[in-house]
């Protein structure tokens, strides 16, 4: 009986002292404690982030390779592309689409979704530019020139909607610029993006089309037959911003950040685009 009441009040003794030691630990040691847990608190919250782009889809080539190189740097980042025309993407996140960054193939949609207040005019730049060519089927060699695109034996041509798809728009600038809009409108066969008016020459369901010449230059069933002026244009500027509603907004500025890098705009650069 007394070996077991020993044995109760040894065991008493050190309960009374670890709890003392707990109560008693230095200002240093709980900071420590505190920076430990804020630490492990901020880890948590950036686990698994999603961040959605809204990106026109003459990008999505150099985004591809951008997207697989910063999620193998952020593995705790997830990035979800939507492509189209700029002119849809923009009506989309006017009405609420739930987008953390837009990169745009024109300005004038971007602009307007600054001036809706939808993105700050410090949370978005100009970042690249690009050309505006007009492709052909391959080894087609009866149309070399934009004036071409009039011939009667032209029957059909393909450009992007110019009210969605600034390519289309400026693709309608140009040929007006040339005078020759007049002569091929009722040839023209409007298509939702760049990426379906190349899929109609690479297909030969049009004799040609007006594309970015960035876009013309990833595809093996096409060819540029000319580049047109770019004084006959808009000058075409691709802008970048982050939505100011972005409910991961940090996430959305590092990535936004990274595609000013200058890896990005080597991969920018690389499919044909010109950078700041």
């Amino acid at each position: 009986m007394r070996k077991q009441f020993k044995l109760a009040s040894v065991l008493l003794f050190l309960l009374i002292f670890s709890v003392a030691c707990s109560n008693n630990q230095s200002p240093d040691q709980a900071l420590d404690m505190k920076e430990t847990q804020t630490a492990s608190e901020s880890k948590e919250k950036v686990k698994n982030v999603e961040l959605t782009i809204s990106a026109a889809a003459s990008l999505k080539d150099a985004m591809d390779v951008i997207q697989q190189t910063y999620q193998e740097e952020h593995p705790e980042v997830r990035l979800k592309f939507n492509y189209g025309a700029s002119g849809s993407l923009q009506q989309q996140i006017s009405q609420g689409a739930p987008v953390d960054l837009f990169f745009s193939a024109a300005e004038d949609k971007f602009d307007l979704l600054v001036e809706e207040g939808v993105i700050t005019k410090g949370d978005g730049m100009d970042l690249l530019g690009n050309s505006l060519v007009l492709v052909v089927p391959k080894a087609d060699r009866s149309i070399k020139a934009f004036e071409d695109l009039a011939k009667a034996d032209v029957k059909k041509i393909s450009i992007g909607t110019p009210e969605t798809v600034p390519a289309g728009k400026y693709a309608q600038e140009s040929l007006e610029k040339i005078g020759i809009w007049k002569d091929v409108k009722s040839k023209v066969v409007y298509a939702k993006d760049v990426r379906q008016v190349l899929s109609y020459v690479g297909t030969g369901n049009v004799a040609a089309g007006i594309v970015y010449k960035t876009d013309a230059l990833v595809s093996d069933k096409v060819e540029i037959a000319a580049a047109a002026d770019p004084a006959t244009h808009t000058p075409i500027v691709y802008p970048a911003g982050i939505i100011k509603d972005s409910k991961q907004y940090e996430a959305a500025k590092e990535f936004y950040k990274y595609l000013q890098s200058n890896a990005a705009l080597k991969v920018f650069e690389e499919y044909g685009f010109a950078t700041k």
